[in-house]
Formats: structure tokens, C-alpha cells, sequence
């Protein structure tokens, strides 16, 4: 499809790939650690794919989580897969904190807290992300 975004660009810097799925690190200033499970084919719908392709894709956005709360300790996680914009089954993993640009709204929503910026140590965790994600994600 030439004009899916996800067809034609990784999306931000690749953490992992295999056959099925790339895991992406989304360049975001205001929301380090924020990632992308992205379906390497272009599907728009997930009904439109088997049952253990679903459970694979859902299998590796819980991952995501799990390795997001541990480096992170964010407030929350937020999920989600919408496709209006581009349709093509992805998912985003989104660390939210008190305070961060956006809260208590989605990260599309209102702006909140126009003064912030994301703490050194969250920060810090991001380069951490960046370096040990496939250990992580292996693990």
C-alpha cells in the first residue's frame, strides 16, 4: 500500500524484529520510553488475522509493558491501537507520570502541564531501554 506509513518507514528506532512484528522505540522527547508493537504486514484489522498471531502480537505488547514498568516506575501505562491515522495493526505503549505534558489526558488530548520535562532519571532509563531492550525482551 503506498500510502501506509508503517509500510514504507520502521517508525522510530527498531528494539526488535522478527517475521511477525517490530518492537519501536518512539522519538517522543516528552514521553521516553513510549514504544510500538507494529505488525510487519499490512493488516488493518486484527480479526483479519489468526488467533495465535493475535495472542503472539498481544503476547510481546504485555512484554513491552512489563519491561516498560521496570525501568520506569511510570504512574501508568497507557495502550492502545487505534489505526485511524494509519491502518496497520500496531499498538503503543505509552509510560505515563504525574505531571507529564499531557496527564491526566491522552497523550493526543489537551495539553495539561505545558512546563514539562521528563525527570534526569526517567531519562536515564530511556538509554537504559535503548541498550538492553532485546536482553530484555528475550528474557
Amino acid at each position: 500500500m503506498k500510502s501506509c506509513f508503517f509500510c514504507h518507514n520502521i517508525g522510530g528506532e527498531a528494539l526488535f524484529n522478527n517475521d511477525l512484528f517490530r518492537v519501536i522505540a518512539v522519538e517522543d522527547k516528552n514521553y521516553p520510553g513510549y514504544l510500538r508493537v507494529v505488525l510487519n504486514n499490512h493488516i488493518k484489522e486484527l480479526t483479519d488475522l489468526s488467533e495465535e498471531e493475535n495472542l503472539t502480537i498481544y503476547r510481546a505488547v504485555m512484554k513491552c509493558e512489563q519491561i516498560v514498568r521496570k525501568l520506569f516506575s511510570p504512574e501508568k501505562i497507557n495502550l492502545a491501537s487505534f489505526g485511524n491515522m494509519t491502518p496497520h495493526v500496531h499498538w503503543h505503549i505509552i509510560p505515563r507520570f504525574l505531571g507529564d505534558l499531557h496527564f491526566p489526558n491522552p497523550t493526543w488530548g489537551e495539553i495539561t502541564n505545558p512546563d514539562y520535562l521528563p525527570a534526569p532519571e526517567v531519562l536515564q532509563s530511556h538509554q537504559q531501554l535503548l541498550k538492553q531492550f532485546s536482553t530484555l525482551f528475550l528474557a
